[in-house]
C-alpha cells in the first residue's frame, strides 16, 4: 500500500503515464472531433507529456515538489494544441498543490488534482462541459472525497479514474459536437489514460510496449457528420511569450483575445505564458501579445484545411511515423543551431522541402541550404535555425514551402544574429517560383523580398495523394486506396484511376490559361509513368510548356505547378 508519493515515484509515474498514452495515441486520434476533426488529440497529448519525460530523465528529483515542478515547466513549453495546453494546466495546478512538499499523501495529492482543475478552468475563457474539463473536475472531486477517509494513495487515484470514466461516458450526451459524431471526448480519454499509467506505476506494473492498440470501428468519430464550413474561426493559434514582468496582468489580453476568437486557453507561470486561441486574425493576436513580453515560439494551423484533409482520409498516412520523423529532424546536436557561420556575402537562401529531387531544384536555383521537412513532417524552429546559422550570409531568406512551417521559421529571427526574412510560401511550387524571381544583384533586401513575395500568387499548386480510409466528403464518395487530387489545398477530385485525375487537372490548367506546367513526381512513381503523365499534359495543354522532374517527395505522387 502506498501512503506517500516521493519525488522519485512521481517521476516514474509521469514516465509510465506518457508510455500509456503514447501506446494509445492513435485510438485517441480516432476519437477526436473537437473543435474540428483534425485527428491529433492523441498525438498532441503524447508529445506534450513527452517533453516532461525528456526533462525528468535528466534529473533525479529528491522531492515531489521538484518532480512536479519539472513536469509542469516542461509541459508549458511543450504543449501542442488545445488538449496539450489543458493537460499542461492540469499539471501546473498539481505542481502548485505540491509546492514545498518532500512527499505527497492521499489528501495532499487529491488536493493537488483539485488545484489542477482550478487552474484549467481559470485559464479557459469559456469552459465547455463535456470535455476534459468535466472529466478532470469530477475525477478530482471523487479523489478529495475518498482521501478524506482513505490514506492509500493508490485507492484515491483508482476511485478518481473510475469516476472519470463515468464522466467520460456522459460527455457524448453533454457535448452536441460529440453526440453528432458518436464518440466520447478525446481529451478526457487521454487524461484518464495518463492517470491509469500513473496508477499502474504505483502498483509496480510494467510499462506498455509502444505498439498501438487498435480502436474498434464503432468508437471512431464519424467525420462525415462534420465539415470545414462549421468552423467559425479558421486558425488554431498557439504561442509562448516570456513575460516582461512576473506580475504583469494578462486580463486585458484575455479580453482582447476573446473578442477576436474562441476556445481561448492561457497557461502561465512567473516567467512565461502560453496561449491557445482560435481566430481568423492570428497575426493580430501575436502583435497584441508582444505588449506583455517577448514572443518566443508560435504555431498556426488552418483548421478548415485540416478538416478537409482528414475527411478526405489523409492524416492517417503520417501519424504512425510522426515521432520517428521528428526525432530524425532533430537528431543533430543541439549546439549546431547556435554555431553561426561568419558572413561571406550579403544574401543567402534556405528552403524547406522533402525529397532529394526537390532539394536539388532549390539548390540549382541558388538556395544555399535545404532543411528536410514538409507536409506530415514539420521541422522544428531549432532545425530551421540550424540551417539559417550555417549559411554564411548577413541576411538569410527562408522559404518554408508549407503553411504549417511559416511560423516556426519566423521565430528564428529573434534567435540568431543574422537578419532573417521569411517568404510566406505555402507550397513547394510557390517556393520554386519565388527563387526563380530572385535578383541576386538587387541593391537591398526589401526589393528581393517584394519580388519573391509577389511571385507567390502567380502559381497554382496541385497535388495527388491517396485516401487512407473510406469517407463521404463534400459530395465525394471516397474509397480507401482511391487517388485524391488537391488544388490550392482544397479537395479537387477523387478517382480509382490516377490518369483520370491527371487529365482533369490538365483540363483545369487549360481553363487557367497556364503557360508553364511542371510535374514533380514522387518517390513512388517510376520515370516511365511520369513521362506518360507529362505526355498527357502536353496533349491536353498544347499551348503550355510542360516539364517533368523527379522530386522524390514522399506522401504525394505528383506535385504540379501551373503558372
Amino acid at each position: 500500500m502506498n501512503e506517500q508519493i516521493t519525488g522519485a515515484l512521481f517521476k516514474q509515474m509521469i514516465l509510465h503515464g506518457a508510455a500509456v498514452i503514447t501506446a494509445h495515441k492513435q485510438s485517441i486520434n480516432d476519437l477526436n472531433v473537437f473543435p474540428v476533426p483534425d485527428g491529433d488529440t492523441g498525438t498532441n497529448m503524447s508529445m506534450t507529456i513527452g517533453t516532461a519525460v525528456t526533462e525528468l530523465r535528466k534529473t533525479a528529483p529528491s522531492t515531489v515538489d521538484q518532480a512536479a515542478s519539472t513536469t509542469a515547466s516542461a509541459l508549458l513549453r511543450g504543449a501542442r494544441g488545445n488538449s496539450g495546453v489543458i493537460l499542461s494546466l492540469l499539471f501546473r495546478g498539481i505542481s502548485k498543490g505540491l509546492k514545498g512538499l518532500e512527499s505527497a499523501n492521499a489528501a495532499t495529492f487529491a488536493a493537488s488534482m483539485q488545484e489542477g482543475v482550478s487552474a484549467a478552468y481559470k485559464a479557459v475563457m469559456k469552459p465547455a462541459e463535456g470535455t476534459v474539463l468535466t472529466v478532470s473536475r469530477l475525477a478530482a472531486k471523487r479523489a478529495v472525497e475518498v482521501a478524506a477517509e482513505e490514506k492509500n494513495v493508490e485507492k484515491v487515484l483508482e476511485e478518481a479514474i473510475r469516476e472519470g470514466y463515468d464522466a467520460l461516458a456522459q460527455t457524448i450526451e453533454m457535448n452536441p459536437v460529440l453526440k453528432k459524431a458518436g464518440v466520447v471526448d478525446a481529451g478526457g480519454k487521454g487524461y484518464l489514460l495518463i492517470l491509469e499509467g500513473m496508477l499502474a506505476e504505483m502498483r509496480g506494473e510494467p510499462m506498455p510496449a509502444s505498439s498501438e492498440e487498435p480502436v474498434e470501428e464503432k468508437h471512431k468519430a464519424d467525420f462525415n457528420a462534420l465539415s470545414a464550413e462549421e468552423i467559425t474561426f479558421a486558425f488554431d493559434t498557439v504561442f509562448i511569450v516570456r513575460k516582461s514582468a512576473p506580475d504583469v496582468s494578462l486580463e486585458p489580453f484575455r479580453t482582447y483575445l476573446n473578442s477576436i476568437g474562441d476556445s481561448l486557453v492561457i497557461g502561465e507561470d512567473d516567467e512565461a505564458f502560453k496561449v491557445h486561441v482560435h481566430t481568423n486574425i492570428p497575426g493580430s493576436a501575436l502583435n497584441e501579445a508582444q505588449k506583455y513580453g517577448t514572443l518566443e515560439l508560435a504555431k498556426i494551423e488552418n483548421m478548415r484545411t485540416q478538416a478537409d484533409d482528414l475527411a478526405a482520409g489523409r492524416t492517417a498516412q503520417s501519424t504512425d511515423d510522426l515521432d520517428a520523423v521528428e526525432a530524425e529532424l532533430e537528431s543533430a546536436p543541439e549546439e549546431d543551431a547556435h554555431m553561426i557561420a561568419a558572413p561571406e556575402k550579403q544574401y543567402g537562401f534556405l528552403a524547406v522541402c522533402a525529397g532529394d529531387g526537390l532539394a536539388a531544384v532549390f539548390q540549382d536555383l541558388g538556395a544555399d541550404g535545404v532543411v528536410s521537412g514538409g507536409q506530415t513532417m514539420n521541422p522544428s524552429t531549432e532545425s530551421i535555425l540550424a540551417g539559417i546559422n550555417k549559411i554564411p550570409a548577413e541576411t538569410v531568406f527562408v522559404l518554408p514551402n508549407n503553411g504549417n512551417i511559416i511560423m516556426a521559421a519566423q521565430q528564428c529571427s529573434a534567435l540568431t544574429e543574422k537578419n532573417v526574412v521569411v517568404i510566406p510560401s505555402k507550397t513547394v511550387p510557390q517556393g520554386i517560383t519565388a527563387m526563380m524571381n530572385v535578383d541576386f544583384e538587387a541593391p537591398d533586401a526589401a526589393s528581393i523580398t517584394a519580388a519573391m513575395t509577389e511571385a507567390l500568387s502567380s502559381v497554382t499548386t496541385a497535388q495527388i495523394t491517396y485516401a487512407a480510409r473510406d469517407s463521404d466528403f463534400d459530395g465525394f464518395d471516397i474509397k480507401e486506396g482511391d487517388y485524391l487530387a488537391l488544388e490550392e489545398g482544397k479537395l479537387f477530385g477523387t478517382d480509382g484511376s490516377l490518369d483520370t485525375l491527371l487529365r482533369r487537372l490538365a483540363e483545369d490548367a487549360v481553363k487557367r490559361e497556364s503557360s508553364f506546367i511542371s510535374l514533380y513526381f514522387g518517390e513512388d512513381v517510376s520515370e516511365e509513368d511520369a513521362q506518360k503523365a507529362g505526355k498527357l499534359f502536353e496533349d491536353v495543354c498544347p499551348d503550355a510548356e510542360v516539364a517533368i522532374l523527379s522530386g522524390g517527395q514522399p506522401v504525394y505522387y505528383y506535385i504540379i505547378s501551373m503558372e
